[in-house]
């Protein structure tokens, strides 16, 4: 907690609210992302990061190759500047963005589609009408069905060896497309704090479950093309995914950051990387001091945990009746007893990237320098 006085110190002339990132957290929990992967590449999730040069530091660090992009018009900005190896996390109907990449053998080659459905492919055709070929990689739902529940998030319909032979077999048989990999997203491991003996379990069983149908997939798959990649995973699953020999390739981006989102698992907890000042601007009462601003809630189910928290002073929290607003966020606690007119209190974010379309820049302290680095916002881009 040390560091929020440095951070504090250091951008005292900055306004309010502002965004800092410390690089050496940052470079701390990549090696630590690293070392959980055990020699499992790490791809980049950009939709976690949404910032070029912090995209960059991390692929020029060893352990990460490529990029996992949430937009198929950002998978080509971040092609055209130069990243060699875009692997969309989700499907596309973006027209415009279909046909440039069609037309570019460049893109064409550095650009993978995610599909899980027939009537996808038959999408780009018609946009497309010809052009390069297309490399796309097959979604297969990872979730846990268990006594008629289903446990994890709903995105693909493909779920069995039989369902995703299907659908390869029809995109190996069109010689527009080139298949060249598979995903398994399993957010009920991923994105699932460990706050209970039953998580811990329903974690566990869905740990064996995957590893056990993602194998059979993987082998139907490759009966029918020679598979480039084995995607999975994200930062609270690294070692479950990179633990099966199936995988090729894991994806994490949210533990570069370290959100309040990790804070309450069992086998890692990521520094916090990333956090934002907010300025007091009146005090309702002796026990409550009001902030400008601060309300950017996190994606996701509307509850507590997609709250931002705050986090220094220590011991201040929330009011339930009001939370954190667009434009006022009071905060109460023994600490607010002494903060005054014009103080900061700083904030950490739920999740990681989404913050950051509320900022045009990060003010990077390394040590006891300070430089700025430019958003996707502060670059004029939304991809949302």
């Amino acid at each position: 907690m040390a560091d929020f006085d440095r951070y504090t110190r250091l951008t005292a002339e900055l306004e309010p609210p502002y965004a800092v990132v410390d690089l050496a957290a940052f470079r701390r929990n990549a090696d630590d992302l690293v070392r959980r992967a055990a020699g499992t590449p790490i791809r980049v999730a950009s939709k976690s990061v949404r910032s070029r040069a912090l995209i960059k530091a991390a692929l020029d660090r060893p352990g990460f190759h490529g990029v996992m992009a949430y937009s198929l018009p950002e998978a080509i900005w971040l092609a055209q500047d130069g990243v060699d190896d875009i692997l969309m996390g989700y499907p596309t109907v973006h027209r415009a963005a279909l046909r440039e990449v069609a037309a570019d053998a460049e893109l064409a080659s550095r650009i993978t589609l995610m599909i899980d459905d027939f009537e996808q492919l038959a999408f780009i055709k018609s946009v497309t009408g010809g052009g390069e070929r297309i490399r796309v990689c097959l979604d297969v739902d990872a979730s846990l069905r268990i006594f008629g529940q289903h446990l994890g998030v709903r995105r693909s319909p493909l779920r069995t060896p039989d369902q995703a032979l299907e659908l390869a077999r029809r995109v190996v048989a069109d010689d527009a497309f080139e298949l060249v990999g598979v995903m398994f997203y399993e957010a009920q491991i991923a994105g699932l704090p460990d706050t209970s003996p039953a998580v811990r379990l329903v974690k566990k069983l869905s740990a064996r479950e995957l590893s056990d149908r993602r194998g059979l997939i993987v082998d139907a798959l490759k009966q029918v093309a020679l598979l480039q990649l084995v995607n999975s995973g994200g930062t609270g699953s690294i070692e479950v995914s990179s633990a099966d020999p199936s995988v090729t390739e894991v994806t994490a981006g949210s533990g570069l950051y370290g959100p309040t989102l990790f804070d309450k698992y069992d086998v890692f907890q990521p520094e916090h990387a990333v956090a934002y000042a907010l300025g007091v601007v009146r005090r309702p009462t002796s026990r409550i001091a009001t902030l400008f601003g601060g309300g950017y809630v996190a994606s996701g189910p509307a509850k507590k945990s997609r709250l931002p928290s705050p986090s220094w002073p220590l011991g201040l929290s929330l009011l339930g009746t009001e939370g954190a607003g667009e434009v006022q966020t009071p905060v109460v606690g023994e600490n607010a007893r002494g903060l005054r007119i014009g103080d900061r209190v700083w904030m950490r974010y739920a999740k990681a990237g989404e913050m950051l379309e509320r900022f045009d820049v990060l003010h990077a302290i390394d040590g006891n320098e300070l430089t700025e680095l430019v958003t996707y916002r502060g670059e004029g881009k939304n991809f949302g």
